[in-house]
């Protein structure tokens, strides 16, 4: 539904105070929906031309029973396209409809300039309606349980994308064929007529070394790929026996997880962004005086911060306002690094005034993780009391653990990285000679859940059509999980001790 006279003129207004502070976003387009609507919309991940599955209605029915209880409410939802669709609920108050519009410009401008949204696809609202067509047509054709069955296999793996080849042609290495065999290589001694010399200019340790060298070579050309890859939706894309509309639908589900990746490796900042802009826009030009209250309630809530959870709205918001704080009193460089002093710090003022320039430049450049590394500092953690929290063995209890910055500090670098997913590659199409598809697990990141890496298996042996496994480690000992389409089984691995 297109907006009512009253709230054409309020976006007008919105958008005047956003242009004024030097926001820079696309076009943003307003449709009024009900709260019914905005749950149907937000359940297809603000896609409502999106392709049919068993899982968005699920997400509908939680999203419906949520409002319903009073547990949560959409206040809004804006989609990366260009122009930006953006929904609002015809029963907002017109100061929420007011917050609301800020809060999406902000989302705007994020989506418009932030890196990590350069490459996505500006027209993604027509392809994921052309998704939707070819979807419904392979179900018209081969069976609604059939496809739907085959898509639940596909979005078992669609986090197991490669986020670093977000700005390349994410094309992935060329089909594998078969190369002519090469004659086998030998070291190359040096040679010499006196007897005496030899064993001075190729010493045995030299000559073990280059041999293991060779082997190592010869190994690596043989193996099926010969690198890891991470992108474990495009392995299979190009060699699995994949019917032409099995691989379409495998298709459609990794181009959408790329689409949306970039959301996900931004959470934080794009969040915190717009609510820096919300807050900005409402509280020095749009609020007026008797709407105080009520905004005050609702920007509360929305900053609430839950036992155990990390609140994006609030950690971008306070951080980017730490940035800010900083970068106006000149509390950055070489001589704020090396001040040591802990009262001069604290009156620590040069009014440089750089916070808003700043801000700008962290918005156009970072993404969550390079954001939390770079400007959590110490001070931040203690304003606002973070902690880290665990599971007490003894008592049963979820307790706070520790207080301590670089503890706290790396655990939200752990949560973020990846998206908070294991990190997964594949590392071998033909395990042991048998075409078996192995994974590896790496543990710089999250641990396996062993009853989803068992489901994710099962998934992968129904794409892969032979017996899946992965290599991970259990009480820190390589341990390899495999499926073989009947039964699970598990066995020790020392190539897992290596990782």
């Amino acid at each position: 539904m297109s907006l009512p006279p009253h709230l054409v003129e309020m976006q007008r207004e919105i958008r005047g105070y956003a242009e004024a502070f030097g926001l820079d976003a696309f076009e943003v387009i307003f449709e009024l929906v009900s709260v019914d609507q905005m749950n149907m919309v937000a359940a297809y991940g603000g896609f409502p031309t999106r392709y049919p599955h068993w899982r968005y209605g699920m997400e509908y029915e939680q999203l419906s029973k949520s409002h319903e209880y009073g547990l949560s409410k959409i206040y809004e939802l804006v989609i990366n396209t260009d122009p930006c669709y953006a929904y609002l609920i015809e029963s907002n108050s017109i100061m929420e409809q007011k917050l609301v519009m800020a809060h999406v410009y902000g989302h705007c401008d994020f989506f418009k300039n932030n890196y990590y949204f350069s490459r996505t696809n500006r027209r993604m609202l027509d392809q994921m309606a052309n998704h939707a067509s070819r979807i419904r047509r392979y179900m018209d054709r081969y069976g609604v349980e059939r496809v739907e069955s085959f898509l639940d296999c596909c979005l078992s793996i669609e986090n197991l994308i490669d986020q670093r080849a977000l700005f390349n042609d994410r094309m992935g290495p060329p089909k594998t064929t078969l190369a002519a065999e090469e004659e086998p290589k030998t070291v190359r001694l040096l040679q010499t007529d006196k007897s005496y010399l030899r064993g001075y200019i190729n010493p045995e340790e030299f000559v073990a070394q280059e041999k293991k060298k060779l082997e190592d070579e010869q190994k690596r050309k043989k193996r099926f790929p010969e690198r890891p890859i991470r992108d474990v939706p495009y392995f299979i894309l190009q060699h699995a026996p994949l019917e032409l509309w099995e691989q379409d639908c495998l298709d459609i589900v990794r181009e959408e997880a790329y689409y949306f990746a970039p959301q996900a490796q931004t959470k934080i900042m794009n969040e915190g962004w717009a609510s820096y802009w919300h807050s900005t826009i409402m509280t020095t030009r749009a609020l007026k005086d008797s709407e105080l209250m009520d905004y005050a309630d609702c920007h509360s809530s929305t900053m609430g911060v839950q036992p155990g959870r990390i609140n994006p709205y609030k950690l971008g918001l306070e951080l980017y306002r730490h940035v800010e704080e900083r970068w106006n009193k000149g509390q950055f460089g070489k001589e704020w690094d090396e001040c040591d002093d802990f009262a001069t710090k604290k009156r620590w003022d040069k009014q440089t005034g750089l916070g808003r320039e700043k801000v700008y430049e962290v918005r156009k450049l970072y993404n969550d993780v390079t954001f939390i590394d770079e400007f959590l500092t110490d001070d931040f953690a203690r304003e606002q009391k973070l902690f880290t929290y665990g599971l007490n063995k003894n008592s049963g209890n979820w307790e706070i653990q520790s207080r301590e910055f670089k503890e706290i500090k790396q655990k939200l670098l752990t949560q973020l990285t990846n998206f908070g997913n294991p990190i997964i590659d594949v590392l071998d199409g033909n395990w042991e000679n048998r075409g078996e598809l192995l994974l590896q697990h790496s543990h710089d990141g999250v641990d396996l859940q062993p009853d989803w890496a068992r489901d994710t298996l099962e998934n992968l042996y129904k794409l892969w059509r032979r017996p899946t496994a992965i290599l991970t480690k259990a009480d820190n000992k390589g341990v390899v999980l495999r499926y073989d389409g009947k039964s699970h089984t598990e066995k020790a691995s020392s190539l897992g001790d290596k990782k």
